[in-house]
Formats: C-alpha cells, sequence, structure tokens
C-alpha cells in the first residue's frame, strides 16, 4: 500500500467523516479486495476507533497482495458471494461491495452476472436479518436509470428510465435494479435496515493498476504521452465522483441514511460528456501533449452501456450533511501521481 498517496487520501476521508458511532463495532465489507471494498476498510482500520473489520474475498492470496501488513488486523473469510454466508462473520454493520465491474464480462456471461448481483445480495440480506445488523448499505450504480430524457434532468432518485430488456448487457442494469428491491422488500417485511448507495463513476488512487475502464485508459494515456482513443461518439454523459467524496458518501448513508431509500452519490458539478472528458484530459491535464482520436467499431464490441443522457443529483445526500470535495481534473492528477508511484 502506498503510504504518501494512499495515507492522504485516508487521512483526508477521516477527517470529514465521524465514525464515532463506529466504535467497538463489527463492521464486515463484502468485495474486500475491490476498489471500493479496500478503501472502506483502510479508512477503518485507520479510525482508531476498536472497530473489528471482517473482509470477505474470494483469495487470500489476493487479499494479502492488497492489505500487506495490514491483513494481520482484519478478519477474512474466503467465500463466494453467491454462497450463504458463514456465521463467523456476524456484523454490526454491513457494506455490500460485491458485484462485477468489468462491461466485457457482462456482454459474455449475462448469466453469471444477474447471479452473483441476485444471489449475492440474496445471501447478505438474510444474513443481515439473522445477525441483526444496525445498518447496511448496498451498492448499487447510476446504470438503474437506463436511458432518460433530457427532460428528467436533474435525476433524482425517483426518475427511473428506459432499460432495454432483450440486451444481454442489461443484465447489469436490471440486476441492479432487482437488488434494489430485495433492499426495499427486506426493509418492509423483516425490518433489516438497508440503504442504497447508487454510485456514479468512481475512480482515484487504490484502484486496481490492471482496471481497464474509461478513467485509467484516460490516465494512461497522459503517463504514456500517447492520444486517447475513444471507441465510441462520447456522447454519453458521465456523472462522476472522486474516491474520496464516494467513500465518504458511503459512510454517511451507513451512518445517517433513511432505511429502504437509494442515494445518489455523485459530483453534480462534474457531469460531462464523454468526450468532453477526453478533451479536458488532453487539454487540462496533459498540459496539450495528447490528443483525441475516434476509432469507432462495429457492433459494441467492448460491452460499453447504451448513451445516456442523464444528470445525476446528490441533492438527498447532501441533506445528509455529504458535499463533493474534489473535481475532475484533480482527481486526473492524483490518480496519475498514484499509477506512477506505484510503477
Amino acid at each position: 500500500m502506498s503510504v504518501s498517496i494512499i495515507g492522504r487520501e485516508i487521512k483526508t476521508i477521516l477527517e470529514r467523516v465521524d465514525l464515532e458511532s463506529l466504535r467497538d463495532s463489527r463492521v464486515l465489507i463484502t468485495g474486500a479486495t475491490g476498489f471500493i471494498g479496500s478503501m472502506l476498510i483502510r479508512a477503518l482500520l485507520s479510525s482508531q476507533k476498536d472497530i473489528k473489520v471482517i473482509a470477505m474475498a474470494r483469495s487470500r492470496e489476493k487479499a494479502c497482495q492488497v492489505f500487506g501488513e495490514d491483513i494481520e488486523r482484519i478478519d477474512l473469510v474466503l467465500g463466494d458471494i453467491t454462497e450463504p454466508i458463514p456465521s463467523c462473520a456476524a456484523a454490526d454493520y454491513i457494506i455490500h461491495t460485491a458485484s462485477v465491474t468489468a462491461s466485457k464480462y457482462m456482454v459474455t456471461n449475462p448469466v453469471e452476472t444477474i447471479e452473483a448481483a441476485v444471489k449475492g445480495t440474496a445471501n447478505v440480506l438474510d444474513f443481515a436479518r439473522d445477525c441483526h445488523a444496525k445498518s447496511v448499505v448496498y451498492l448499487s450504480s447510476m446504470e438503474v436509470y437506463g436511458v432518460t430524457s433530457p427532460e428528467q434532468n436533474p435525476v433524482t432518485e425517483e426518475k427511473l428510465g428506459y432499460i432495454d430488456l432483450y440486451n444481454p448487457r442489461s443484465c447489469y442494469s436490471e440486476g441492479k435494479r432487482l437488488c434494489e428491491n430485495m433492499c426495499c422488500a427486506y426493509t418492509k417485511e423483516f425490518n433489516v435496515p438497508v440503504k442504497v448507495a447508487r454510485l456514479a463513476n468512481t475512480f482515484g488512487p487504490g484502484v486496481s493498476k490492471n482496471d481497464n475502464r474509461l478513467f485509467m485508459q484516460l490516465a494512461k494515456s497522459v503517463i504514456k504521452g500517447s492520444d486517447i482513443v475513444l471507441h465510441t461518439r462520447g456522447e454519453s454523459t458521465s456523472n462522476f465522483c472522486y474516491i474520496n467524496d464516494c467513500i465518504a458518501g458511503i459512510f454517511t448513508i451507513l451512518l445517517f441514511g433513511k432505511d429502504g431509500e437509494a442515494y445518489n452519490v455523485c459530483n453534480d458539478a462534474e457531469t460531462r460528456k464523454v468526450r468532453e472528458i477526453a478533451d479536458m484530459v488532453a487539454a487540462e491535464v496533459a498540459d496539450g501533449g495528447i490528443e483525441v482520436v475516434y476509432d469507432i467499431p462495429k457492433g459494441n464490441l467492448f460491452g460499453y452501456a447504451a448513451d445516456t443522457s442523464l444528470r445525476l443529483s446528490s441533492e438527498k445526500l447532501r441533506s445528509l450533511g455529504w458535499e463533493a470535495e474534489v473535481g475532475m481534473a484533480e482527481a486526473y492528477m492524483r490518480l496519475i501521481d498514484y499509477i506512477t508511484e506505484q510503477r
């Protein structure tokens, strides 16, 4: 783990969110070795609140790689989220981050994508019910909104759009919708105190160097000094959130959110079309040293979601006292510093 970059980011998160309510409690994080899960765990370990962190992951080897010496401070539970969670993981608080994130996998493995979402979330909710968890957060996605019209902007939590049920790529967005409905159902029928965090595109230090999403491709283009290549027209509107803002938002929802409700986690001021983001990175982050070029193949070879025009509103989350603090250009600068440091 990078002390200079990651340590700085974690310190900033803890200055923003008071985790005193979690003192002496047990917190379970699923998807522990993923980007969001690992950053949540690092924040909990650094909080000095005597929090027992329970990390659920599929690989001990990867967990050791991600957490290094800190693995000794974690209760590691090995298992696949599609299997029942063992009782030894009993927790006061649960954040369910485990999810498929690679678009290409969603296209080639839609059945497995749906299965991971639905079975995994059902297991988490059953577990939360059995151990009488005090609060649960399910990580959803802005993709639940589907295709919205400009007239719906700004998009608040109740404004769902159209999703094509006969597009295999919809396995992800429809899976998230169903899981959100399951959260609502468990709250209504079994009083499970679950809230939903609908994340915008989130990036920053801590992301895997093997991540191949757009933000990593843009950052690596700057580092290499190579032109940015877009495989679409870049017309889709991208809603963004820096990792620090995201983690602070998730903790805010865990501690102050209303049971059975959803909250957008995004930076309203940094909503741009993909091509606008690429142009900004080339001009501002790379100081004009690279250009944006287009190489658009026939068919959806890369598994991209349909173009959207939605502009998410974070007003509901801001009503809980949260604010987005890091802009997109600064986010790319910090991400590039992190990637460079890891080389």
